[in-house]
């Protein structure tokens, strides 16, 4: 049996991943420890956890992107460190690479979900400002110290190896994600959810398309970030934060599901939608392309014409649209949890073993 301390946050879609992900390990012989990071869980996050039969620690400890400073994402790194001895595990997985910047008595595995600098560099222009800056540099640095670091997209690889000048390009492990169950008739409405604060997302532009379509269009996540962030729309019907089943009832009736993102490293919410047979109309971002190519349509970033003709006309062809979202649950169905572990499983091996960690 190996054990196995991952990081985990309450905050986005990092804690579906790490739930999912310990529970596919289990029968590899993997067993997983979760160290939560920053907000403390609600409590149908601690029901689900404990549902399946998952060990977490709430530390308490801030995440690295709402640290205030560099020393306190060191101290934290340096209590992960502790906690990993604490818990005597042969190997750590970071979701979040500055936390590799400790002394760890075992092999480091930092998977990079997001950083502040790729985020900058899809959203934003310009260098870094300095409240940035520093945060980059130490994903930067845990990125090369890691034993092994791993992205979630081919894309997102490509582009840390670019910002970060790494001496190797991250390995690519895709998410993975259980398939929810459609039932009944389509549904006559447009879907989104996620982070709807983040300005990665773009929902602004969805909500400027939803102003020109005659199809209802409804959206599910936070109106407000933890780092103060808010937003609030004027066409699209928020549905507020809404727990991991309320989004499954809203995809299981196989609405259209619609994604702006201009910076995604993965899109674990396109990924549920895509497992119900929702149709998908993406923007047109490396990412997406990687990973649903041929089972998506496609609308260039900021669009909101073309999102809401895309919309439109999926609703208006009721045969079309069954067959893309078919080719969406098709394609979902490379990226399972299962998948997901076999791929970690085999990282944590690469990482343990010296020979190939000086190869990795």
């Amino acid at each position: 049996m190996t054990r196995l301390l991952m990081t985990a946050d309450a905050v986005g879609g990092v804690w579906q991943y790490a739930l999912e992900l310990a529970a596919a390990l289990s029968p590899m012989g993997v067993e997983a420890h979760l160290a939560v990071l920053g907000p403390a869980l609600s409590s149908a996050q601690r029901d689900r956890a404990a549902a399946l039969g998952i060990d977490v620690t709430e530390t308490g400890l801030p995440l690295d992107w709402l640290a205030r400073h560099a020393g306190e994402v060191r101290r934290t790194a340096d209590a992960l460190a502790r906690i990993a001895a604490l818990h005597g595990a042969d190997v750590v997985q970071v979701n979040q690479p500055a936390f590799a910047l400790a002394d760890y008595a075992m092999p480091v595995v930092a998977v990079a979900h997001s950083c502040v600098a790729s985020w900058w560099d899809a959203v934003e222009h310009g260098p870094l400002p300095a409240d940035l800056a520093w945060q980059a540099a130490l994903t930067g640095d845990g990125l090369a110290r890691s034993d092994v670091s791993v992205c979630p997209s081919a894309a997102l690889a490509d582009t840390l190896a670019r910002l970060y000048a790494l001496p190797r390009r991250p390995h690519v492990v895709h998410n993975g994600r259980s398939a929810i169950t459609a039932s009944g008739e389509m549904a006559g409405f447009a879907f989104t959810a996620g982070r709807l604060w983040d300005r990665g997302k773009d929902v602004a532009t969805l909500d400027r398309a939803a102003a020109r379509m005659s199809l209802p269009f409804k959206a599910a996540g936070p109106l407000a970030g933890p780092n103060g962030e808010q937003v609030a729309f004027a066409h699209l019907h928020t549905l507020g934060a809404l727990s991991d089943e309320g989004v499954a009832g809203q995809l299981s009736s196989r609405p259209i599901f619609a994604s702006a993102a201009r910076y995604e490293p993965f899109g674990l919410a396109v990924l549920e939608a895509a497992s119900a047979g929702c149709a998908l109309v993406l923007s047109d971002i490396p990412t997406f392309r990687e990973l649903w190519d041929g089972a998506a349509r496609f609308v260039a970033a900021g669009d909101d014409a073309g999102f809401a003709l895309a919309i439109e006309a999926l609703a208006a062809d009721p045969v079309g649209r069954h067959e893309a979202g078919e080719r969406a649950r098709v394609r979902a169905a490379r990226y399972t949890p299962a998948a997901n572990a076999r791929g970690m499983a085999a990282i944590y091996a690469r990482a343990a073993a010296p020979e190939k960690r000086a190869a990795a």
